[in-house]
């Protein structure tokens, strides 16, 4: 059976975290390809806090154009309402039957999982990959479930991105050239 990697998130803008978390759980847990799937409508947060969808998608397909093992997953924008996990495994499950999918989650998110929809079921469908990060124990209700790996620690986060853009800082570095390109060519967090 294929394995497949999933890296949900509103890649809000997709940057080099993102992209070297994927790269260290595709090759510690041997998964043929990684799947980055941007979330339509993240159940924590309202889409109006977020840039238009087709741009954050474009914004994921510039950021992952150079690794042929990563693809564009728009599985959870062929739906309506919030996108819970849930209910995207188990979409991609039925349509892809023959596939092992892992859910690649950072450290930190590892203490939320009981807050998850349906966490127990989900468990049953998938197997979980989380990454270290430090200042954040592993050692939580669900943590003997997820399979934790060690990566190279870049602490970016898309807020932090939105935030210097606005101030007018450099965010050079931190996500690829071709998605700064984009962020100014569209205008997207106050550019021009």
């Amino acid at each position: 059976m294929r394995k497949i990697g999933l890296m949900g998130g509103a890649f809000d803008p997709p940057h080099y975290g993102h992209l070297l978390i994927a790269e260290q759980a595709r090759e510690e847990c041997q998964l043929d390809e990684v799947w980055f799937m941007p979330t339509k409508i993240p159940p924590h947060k309202t889409s109006s806090n977020l840039c238009k969808d087709e741009q954050r998608i474009e914004m994921v397909k510039r950021a992952i154009e150079t690794n042929a093992n990563y693809m564009l997953s728009l599985v959870e924008f062929e739906r309506i309402g919030p996108s819970y996990t849930i209910d995207t495994i188990k979409v991609l499950k039925n349509k892809y039957p023959e596939i092992d999918f892992y859910f690649i989650i950072g450290g930190d998110m590892i203490e939320y999982l009981p807050k998850w929809k349906d966490i127990d079921e989900l468990l049953t469908l998938i197997a979980f990959i989380g990454v270290k990060r430090p200042g954040h124990n592993c050692a939580f209700v669900y943590s003997d479930k997820v399979k934790i790996i060690n990566a190279p620690q870049l602490e970016i986060s898309s807020s932090e991105i939105r935030e210097r853009l606005q101030k007018g800082r450099s965010i050079r570095y931190l996500l690829p050239e071709s998605v700064i390109e984009y962020i100014k060519e569209q205008g997207i967090y106050g550019q021009s």
